[in-house]
């Protein structure tokens, strides 16, 4: 590195500012390889991203909690980020009423499908029972998410950890799937993703229209929802089986 990169790397290194800024400068690089790989999926920045940093903090023995000291500004911005969904909504809200009863139906067999298809898998190869309980929630937004596997007994951290891995893993594959069952309608294809792969799937929807983003978003929130009321329920019938 040349003397004044080196003076800017000791300053940020003495700051909470290094997480901020390693982590805006792995998301930045790792979208523009997404850009020019002309927005393919398998890129997705998200995953890219997470890549670079965990690189980076393993390459200079950087203690998780020191980095986030930083970049927890960018973790605070996902409250605010998350209610702006609502703005691209409201510009559907007409056509969110007509929907409203399928919809409705969607959110329940989505949201059910969710839970009860990663836990029947994971039970089926031996998976203890406070990893299940940490898998249910997975495909809700990871502050829901982690409330709900600290109540059900599952464990919070390894919880975000899934959450993380499926939204990505929805953003990359959704556009193979939705094609081969032949869905094109945007609305639908949004409100599909966003109930299985939460803001991760919805900020890839916001990336092919507005429309798909909007409807994601309503996804995203109302799973968060359904799963929160449905979990606890089905957590005592399968208990009590």
């Amino acid at each position: 590195m040349t003397p004044r990169i080196v003076d800017i790397w000791v300053y940020l290194a003495a700051t909470p500012l290094l997480g901020l800024t390693i982590t805006l400068a792995a998301y930045l690089g790792a979208y523009w390889i997404y850009e020019r790989s002309g927005f393919n999926p398998l890129l997705n920045p998200v995953a890219l991203a997470i890549i670079a940093l965990v690189a980076a903090l393993k390459a200079t023995g950087t203690q998780y909690q020191t980095y986030f000291d930083g970049a927890q500004f960018v973790h605070f911005l996902l409250g605010p980020a998350t209610v702006a969904l609502a703005v691209p909504l409201f510009a559907q809200l007409d056509r969110v009423r007509r929907l409203f009863v399928p919809l409705a139906g969607a959110l329940i067999v989505g949201s059910v499908t969710a839970i009860v298809s990663a836990v029947a898998i994971a039970w089926a190869l031996g998976v203890s029972e406070s990893s299940l309980l940490s898998l249910a929630p997975k495909s809700v937004t990871a502050p829901i998410a982690m409330g709900i596997s600290e109540k059900i007994g599952g464990i919070p951290s390894l919880t975000a950890v899934l959450v993380v891995a499926t939204g990505i893993s929805g953003a990359v594959m959704a556009k193979y799937v939705l094609d081969a069952l032949g869905i094109r309608d945007y609305g639908v294809r949004g409100f599909a993703l966003g109930v299985a792969s939460h803001g991760i799937g919805t900020a890839r929807a916001f990336q092919v229209s507005e429309e798909a983003g909007a409807f994601a978003g309503l996804g995203m929130g109302l799973n968060g929802v359904a799963t929160a009321i449905l979990m606890p329920l089905m957590l005592v019938a399968w208990r009590s089986f």
